[in-house]
């Protein structure tokens, strides 16, 4: 059974609170399922405090975090704020998490970047802690890196369970524990050098992605048929004449041309090539859940009308 076709968009910050409040308007007015932000320390807005606005300023639009860093909080913090956003939002958050990955983040905070075992062993051991306490239960955990004596979860979120949880990434340890315990599995590419360049093409086609599901699929074999598979879209243009932005872009990301416009990760193309692209795509990898960078919301929008609910 496929899923139905949803759209996000993500956004990093705006000059004020009315340009942050009708963006939110304008995503929920144009079909957009969620509104999401990063977790970066760069620049852009802090994601709990902006989707509480942009909750606010609207009535159907859901809101998540895509995707928080578990190095920068406790879960236990964590799990107390997005129980707290879930309440005010009436039930409209998603609660985004990863292991983190962008150097820059670390390298000007002084928060240790420890190897990638490492981030993934901590945020295992954090989802256990969040996902008790988001569904309300009383959470004792002794772990290596986090230690919790019975914490009750309060307040107690609108959806039984908590928000639903999306836990992303690129490497296979990360898709196999989204896996376990995710509610959507976030399909990333590989971004272990800590910025986004040529080395990340490799782990961005079809094939590579195509690779990815099958972790999941593997990891996950009893509970695949009730998993959200979602990907960010980092390149999106609607034109009649793409080559001379695939000529341009497909060597920034270390990729021929047939792989940069076939890679789950790009949309390039008109109305219909980009329809065909995501339909076909979710009969052959069953990615159903797409998110857009908020600089695409309108020229997208066409595509969304189309397959929105879908």
């Amino acid at each position: 059974m496929m899923r139905a076709f949803r759209f996000g968009v993500q956004a990093r910050g705006f000059e004020d609170a009315q340009q942050w409040r009708e963006a939110a308007r304008r995503a929920e007015d144009m079909g957009y399922d969620i509104l999401s932000v990063p977790d970066h320390l760069d620049g852009g807005l802090s994601p709990m405090v902006a989707l509480a606005f942009a909750a606010e300023a609207t009535t159907t639009l859901k809101v998540g975090t895509l995707v928080l860093a578990n190095d920068f909080r406790h879960p236990a913090v964590l799990a107390k704020e997005a129980s707290t956003l879930d309440v005010l939002s009436e039930g409209r958050f998603e609660l985004g998490i990863g292991a983190g990955w962008q150097s820059s983040d670390y390298q000007s905070t002084g928060i240790p970047l420890e190897r990638p075992g490492v981030r993934i062993e901590r945020l295992s051991e954090a989802l256990a802690i969040i996902r008790g306490l988001l569904a309300g239960e009383t959470v004792t955990f002794s772990g290596r890196y986090y230690s919790i004596e019975g914490l009750q979860g309060l307040p107690a979120p609108v959806r039984a369970g908590g928000p639903q949880l999306i836990v992303a990434g690129g490497s296979e340890r990360v898709l196999r524990l989204a896996a376990q315990c995710a509610d959507i599995v976030g399909v990333n590419p590989a971004m272990s050098a800590g910025v986004i360049d040529q080395r990340v093409g490799p782990s961005a086609t079809l094939a590579a992605t195509a690779a990815k599901i099958g972790w999941i699929r593997d990891e996950g074999a009893d509970r695949f048929e009730d998993l959200e598979l979602h990907t960010r879209v980092h390149v999106s243009s609607v034109t009649s004449d793409s080559s001379g932005l695939v000529g341009a872009l497909a060597p920034v990301f270390g990729l021929e041309a047939d792989q940069f416009l076939e890679s789950p990760h790009i949309l390039v193309g008109t109305v219909e090539e980009l329809v065909d692209k995501l339909v076909r795509q979710r009969e052959e990898l069953g990615i159903s859940y797409i998110g857009l960078g908020i600089e695409s919301m309108d020229e997208l929008a066409p595509v969304v009308a189309r397959l929105a609910g879908t």
